[in-house]
C-alpha cells in the first residue's frame, strides 16, 4: 500500500517527538495529524512542501515547512522533506525557469545574467531580478504544489482501488476451487 511505502522513507513519531532540538515546541508535536499517513495528510503535506520549495526561495526552507505543517495539520516530515526538492544542486535551475516565467507573466524582456551563488551578487542584483523571479516562484509553487496535492490524490485512489481488484480477484479464485 502506498502507506507502506512512506513508512520505509520517513522517521518515526517517537524519533522526531525525542529529538532535543524540538523540545520547544511541546505539546504540539504531539497532535496525531502530524503523523498520519492518509491520502488527506499526505497530500496537503505535499502540496505545502511542494509549494513552499518554489515559492520561498531562501533559507529556511525546511522551518517553514514545519510551521506550516503544525498549522494546516498535514504530515510533518513529508512537508519538511519536499522542500529539499530545491537543494544547492537544483537550485541555479529552478530560479532561472522561476525567473523566465516571470518575465513571461509580468511582461518585461529578459535581462542577461551569470547566476552566481555568493552574497554580492545577490545584493547587486536582487532589485533588478526580484519582481520577475519572486513571481515565477509564486506561479511554480502554486502549480507544482497543486499538482504535487492532485497527483497523491489521484495515485492514493488509484493504489486502494487496485490492492481492492487484486484481492477480490484472489478471493474468487480461491472460492472457485
Amino acid at each position: 500500500m502506498a502507506r507502506n511505502l512512506l513508512k520505509r522513507f520517513i522517521p518515526t513519531p517517537a524519533a522526531i517527538k525525542s529529538n532535543p532540538a524540538l523540545h520547544f515546541l511541546g505539546d504540539l508535536l504531539h497532535d496525531p495529524n502530524l503523523f498520519h499517513l492518509n491520502r488527506h495528510s499526505v497530500s496537503v503535506a505535499f502540496f505545502w512542501g511542494t509549494f513552499l520549495a518554489f515559492a520561498f526561495p531562501l533559507p529556511g526552507q525546511m522551518a517553514v515547512a514545519a510551521l506550516a505543517a503544525l498549522y494546516f495539520r498535514c504530515n510533518l516530515p513529508i512537508t519538511v522533506a519536499l522542500v529539499w526538492i530545491t537543494n544547492p544542486l537544483t537550485i541555479p535551475f529552478f530560479f532561472f525557469i522561476a525567473y523566465k516565467i516571470g518575465c513571461l507573466i509580468l511582461g518585461i524582456p529578459e535581462e542577461a545574467f551569470k547566476f552566481e551563488l555568493s552574497w554580492s551578487w545577490i545584493m547587486n542584483e536582487l532589485e533588478r531580478l526580484a519582481p520577475p523571479f519572486l513571481m515565477g516562484s509564486v506561479i511554480m509553487g502554486l502549480v507544482l504544489g497543486a499538482l504535487g496535492y492532485f497527483g497523491m490524490q489521484f495515485y492514493w485512489r488509484w493504489h486502494v482501488n487496485h490492492t481492492w481488484n487484486k484481492r477480490k480477484k484472489t478471493r474468487a479464485e480461491k472460492f472457485k476451487k
